[in-house]
């Protein structure tokens, strides 16, 4: 996105990947659904960049959900908002399609862009010293740019195959820029299940459900029971909580509520009905039509559940208490919290160490939920970005 906005401003731009291709990670974003951005009005938008929401006010201020559509629109590529609020290009088009359309404006702009090239540090205050990994005669060759001005958008942390691997990290520590230690964000929770409950339950989705950390706000969606735990979007969501929960060294544990539409008085109405003869999972999947997974999920939560009285089971429905140990490993998670801290940048995202050096995308410290918010935060930061080199050029 910086190397476009630069190059229509009639720069010289060179792009170097170090991967034999570029967009991998931007590929790997759209496994699942191509989740673009999201159509939710820009306040509450950018609140979901959580400490740095009015730093990203201003960053979709100046790229928005509406610039980022007709900028798709613009490369051949009709996009949509769904049910959800959230955006996707039309079924017609793959994200390869975006990017094949995207590499080339880029390439009729002018763009040189050089893949298997590694940045291996600065030389100098704006030097930069890369090595050719092409094979070839020049293998291995390292040299020297001088330019203008560069930005930097090594990535996270996460999906290391694609490149994102943070080994950037301890080439700017070095130079005395903080960088905040990777941790996962978007990532699965990992609960201790019994060898039981793993063998009878394996992976199996449950759906309509709320959950919160701890005495925390729920969140709605789905989540997929796994043999690690729990993973969905409600768990996504939460993980900064659950983060900060595990830090502390309290208790991190997710509170699941089964049917979040019922209060606990309608829950103890309903589970008060005759029982009959019917069994404990019977009456779950007659009464309140729970999935077949429910009853050893609350067993697992307390074995004599089945035995409570309809008040008591109606509390336990609502929040059924999962003891989180821990988060799954980095190169697992969606995307990665923690890179270089934002008061190591000026406004324009320029480090200040580095006069000329813009830092933009996943290497920077935030983070965000899934639904469109991790991509939109990319583009905007790369815009954004481009503006501060043009200011800086000029």
């Amino acid at each position: 996105m910086a190397a476009q906005r630069l190059a229509e401003a009639g720069q010289r731009v060179q792009l170097f990947e170090a991967q034999a291709t570029v967009g991998r990670k931007f590929l790997v974003a759209g496994h699942g659904g191509f989740n673009l951005s999201n159509a939710e009005e820009l306040s509450r938008f950018a609140s979901r960049y959580g400490a740095e929401s009015s730093r990203f006010a201003q960053l979709l201020g100046h790229f928005s959900p509406l610039d980022l559509r007709a900028w798709a629109a613009d490369l051949g590529i009709e996009t949509f908002v769904g049910t959800s609020g959230r955006i996707f290009p039309v079924a017609a088009h793959k994200p390869a399609d975006l990017l094949r359309a995207w590499l080339r404006r880029l390439q009729t702009l002018g763009v040189e862009i050089h893949t298997r090239h590694r940045w291996l540090g600065f030389a100098g205050p704006t030097g930069l010293r890369l090595r050719d990994e092409n094979p070839g005669p020049d293998a291995g060759r390292e040299f020297v740019l001088e330019p203008a001005a560069t930005v930097l958008a090594l990535g996270g942390a996460s999906w290391a195959k694609t490149g994102s691997d943070g080994a950037w990290a301890p080439l700017l520590q070095a130079l005395g820029v903080p960088v905040t230690p990777f941790a996962p964000s978007n990532c699965g929770a990992e609960v201790n299940w019994s060898d039981f409950f793993i063998q009878k339950i394996g992976r199996t989705p449950l759906k309509n459900i709320a959950l919160r950390v701890n005495h925390g706000p729920e969140v709605r969606g789905e989540i997929m029971l796994t043999e690690y735990g729990v993973e969905g979007t409600p768990v996504y969501t939460l993980t900064p909580q659950l983060r900060a929960a595990l830090a502390s060294d309290g208790p991190a544990v997710l509170h699941l509520n089964l049917k979040p539409d019922l209060t606990a008085e309608a829950l103890r109405q309903k589970l008060s009905q005759p029982r009959g003869k019917a069994s404990f999972s019977d009456l779950l999947k007659k009464t309140l039509s729970l999935s077949p997974a429910v009853p050893t999920l609350l067993r697992e939560s307390y074995s004599e559940a089945a035995t409570l009285a309809p008040a008591a089971l109606a509390e336990l429905l609502r929040a059924v208490p999962l003891t989180v140990a821990g988060l799954r490993p980095l190169d697992e998670a969606i995307s990665t919290a923690g890179g270089i801290a934002f008061a190591a940048l000026d406004e324009h995202l320029m480090l200040r160490q580095q006069p000329g050096i813009f830092v933009a995308g996943e290497m920077l410290d935030w983070e965000a939920p899934t639904g469109g918010y991790l991509l939109q935060g990319c583009f905007s930061t790369g815009a954004w970005a481009a503006r501060g080199m043009l200011d800086f050029i000029k």
